[in-house]
């Protein structure tokens, strides 16, 4: 007789294994092990043998099981069931274990690439990793249910964030409030933050409550600097009265109180910069910050707005000094530039604004841009009128909202978490029939809804205690004390995520065309984003809750995804044959287009992901063209809602050289080399690369790198 192991390995059964774990479940109830109940144990171990079959270990404790249950002795039968359950809660314990002690050691390639602005050699990343596998051990075998759990693992869909999960009171990333927190006031630590009087104290709250938020949730964030612009005002005003109590003249009380007001945005802007990249929050990383720069937000303080836009701008080109005192591109915050009528056009009132973005872009990859024109297109609230907003953080959008008033809200709302469909598993499965495709769709969207009512639930059941800052100080509400956030869930005011990933894999297996033809693979292509949504729909309108299909910015997902692809179905040439797969609906990296077209296709889809999405186009050194990054960008003002040009931003502190770092494959493994001096330290080097909207700069897993490789140059010197 055959016993087949739990790692596959097949061995003999040995019936004396049986009669002493029976043996032990009497001992343990009764003290002690008689003659009579000894015989009972191999008895058992007897029948077993007799059965003369290959059998699996869980099967026969399933039968000891049986027997033990139907004897009168069912007291020992719930003992042997608790000490199985004992047994593996330590086998699966050690999988914690071990990552654990890897994560320590430096020896776990997952949590050393798990993300790229992350760094697992510091304590406090460690920390929050540790807590993650932890966190992800209690989900897996506590939260999920199995078939959630083992299409996770199988790499059929992703249940995101799994190491935040365990606590059933953090979301996913939020647009902050920070003008309700400023004008009115908040707390932070039991401490009151009354009203700042001036631009300086304004900005440096403002980090302080981004910190305090984003240490309470575990996705990006996103503040409007509308919010900071009256405080420019109240500095004007301060140093104004200052000259006029001096007896200055009218001219000289506005000339020096413009100047000191300058110098004190100048101060407040860096040590904005200072703050976000310096201060570490719960979750071992600077805060993953976007900044809104949207002038049609304010008419009031429209001026004082573009003092502070310009600033950010003029400090971000300059860019923050590594250890080595040199000037290098920093991380965050992402910038999201709004492109208007008063700056998009040559002569426009703010056109000196929008070219110095196209030469912050350039030297530093930020910022990104949001079309107002095709945004107030695809975004149309309930009153019919278009809306222009941030993403919250690097993607994630919200879905048009009025309040009881009428009103449009955004800032204080919120996402509550995502979950991924794998596309390319959906079509390989189906083998190519159209019609299985379709069905196991279906059956996959369905697994995917089931555990976003899930993540839903867990959220449902939180107090606005567990976070004040969000739930009662106003970063996302003013609640009471002891007051539920459930009523926050529903009707809009937030939204869930459905994210996908993968498109063109799936659509090149399914057609044998890419989606970016204009026959029949962008035809499915289409079908496919459609059905996505129509579900999004049908979902929220049985529940009352937002659903949104959202392009998913896959990190280390896109290696996972790609390498149990491959362990599922093999190498098939074009599609499981890299170390990634195509992010959402994005062009694969590798396919040549040019930048126009490319963003003009992928705005198509972009319409199809109302809960978020992101183009860009690749390209070569454009500091001494920026006439080529301003075309680019009066192109995405006309043509798409949302969209970045990755530029190359590297140094090397042994030899000085501030060209591409280069990515080599160096004996099966991908990694990073100077060109000049052939160093391969990445503790001496500076590497910054558009990973999944925001920049990455702690290097990247095997896959990501593989991507970024890969990557074809929409836009180069030569075409610019």
């Amino acid at each position: 007789m055959q016993v087949i192991k739990r790692d596959g390995r097949k061995q003999k059964f040995d019936k004396e294994k049986i009669v002493t774990a029976v043996s032990k479940a009497f001992i343990s109830v009764d003290g002690e092990l008689t003659d009579n109940f000894k015989k009972k144990a191999i008895e058992i171990a007897d029948f077993i043998e007799q059965l003369d079959k290959t059998l699996t270990v869980e099967e026969i404790q399933d039968i000891v099981e049986d027997k033990l249950m139907a004897s009168n002795r069912k007291d020992v039968a719930r003992e042997y069931i608790r000490y199985r359950y004992k047994r593996q809660l330590v086998r699966e314990g050690n999988t914690t274990d071990k990552n654990i002690f890897e994560l320590l050691n430096g020896t776990n390639e997952y949590w050393n690439s798990e993300n790229a602005n992350k760094n697992a050699k510091v304590v406090t990343v460690q920390r929050d990793y540790i807590a993650g596998i932890t966190s992800t051990d209690i989900t897996k075998r506590f939260l999920l249910p199995k078939d959630v759990v083992e299409a996770h693992e199988e790499g059929i869909i992703h249940f995101h964030d799994a190491d935040y999960f365990a606590q059933n009171a953090l979301h996913n990333c939020e647009l902050i409030n920070l003008q309700d927190m400023l004008e009115n006031g908040t707390m932070i630590n039991n401490i009151l933050i009354e009203k700042p009087h001036r631009f300086l104290t304004a900005a440096t709250i403002a980090t302080q409550i981004i910190t305090a938020v984003t240490s309470s949730s575990y996705g990006g964030a996103t503040i409007t600097l509308t919010a900071l612009a009256p405080f420019v005002r109240s500095s004007y005003e301060r140093y104004y009265k200052k000259y006029k109590d001096r007896g200055e003249s009218k001219e000289n009380c506005e000339k020096y109180a413009k100047e000191d007001t300058k110098k004190e945005i100048e101060d407040g802007v860096q040590t904005f910069n200072y703050q976000v990249n310096s201060m570490t929050n719960t979750n071992g990383q600077s805060p993953f910050l976007s900044v809104f720069m949207y002038l049609g937000e304010t008419e009031e303080y429209k001026d004082e707005l573009a003092l502070i836009i310009e600033e950010f701008l003029k400090q971000r080109i300059v860019g923050l000094k590594n250890e080595k005192g040199v000037y290098i591109t920093q991380a965050f915050p992402k910038l999201l530039y709004v492109l208007e009528e008063d700056n998009i056009k040559e002569g426009s009132k703010y056109w000196y604004l929008t070219e110095l973005a196209a030469k912050c872009t350039a030297k530093r990859l930020v910022p990104d841009y949001i079309s107002e024109k095709v945004m107030k297109e695809n975004k149309i609230d309930q009153n019919g009128n278009g809306q222009c907003y941030p993403c919250m953080g690097c993607r994630s959008f919200l879905t048009p909202y009025v309040d009881s008033e009428g009103k449009p809200k955004y800032y204080g709302r919120f996402n509550q978490g995502v979950v991924t469909i794998s596309l390319p598993d959906v079509a390989l499965s189906s083998k190519k029939d159209m019609n299985k495709f379709w069905e196991i769709l279906d059956e996959r969207l369905e697994l995917c809804h089931k555990a976003l009512q899930i993540r839903h639930e867990r959220l449902s059941h939180a107090l606005s205690d567990v976070a004040p800052i969000l739930w009662q100080h106003g970063a996302l509400a003013r609640l009471e004390k002891g007051e539920s956030i459930h009523p926050l869930l529903h009707n809009g005011y937030s939204t869930i995520s459905l994210g996908y990933a993968g498109l063109y894999e799936c659509v090149k297996y399914m057609t044998g065309n890419s989606h970016t033809d204009n026959g029949v693979g962008k035809d499915f292509a289409m079908k496919v984003m459609q059905r996505l949504n129509d579900k999004c729909k049908e979902w929220k309108k049985e529940e009352k809750i937002d659903y949104s299909v959202y392009g998913t910015p896959i990190e280390s997902t896109t290696y996972k995804f790609a390498k149990c692809l491959r362990k599922r179905f093999g190498i098939i040439p074009g599609i499981t044959d890299r170390d990634y797969v195509t992010n959402s609906y994005h062009v694969p990296v590798f396919e040549e287009i040019d930048p126009f077209t490319k963003l003009a296709l992928e705005s198509e889809f972009q319409k199809l992901s109302p809960g978020g999405a992101i183009s860009y186009i690749e390209c070569a050194d454009l500091t001494n063209n920026i006439p080529a990054v301003l075309e680019v960008i009066k192109f995405i003002y006309d043509h798409i809602m949302y969209a970045e040009l990755n530029t190359k931003s590297d140094y090397c502190q042994v030899c000085g050289y501030d060209g591409e770092i280069k990515i080599i494959d160096k004996d099966g493994k991908l990694d990073w080399q100077c060109p000049n001096c052939g160093n391969m330290d990445h503790a001496k080097m500076n590497v910054a690369r558009r990973t999944c909207g925001y920049i990455g700069t702690n290097f990247f897993n095997q896959g990501r790198t593989d991507e970024i490789r890969n990557r074809y140059v929409h836009l180069d010197n030569h075409e610019a």
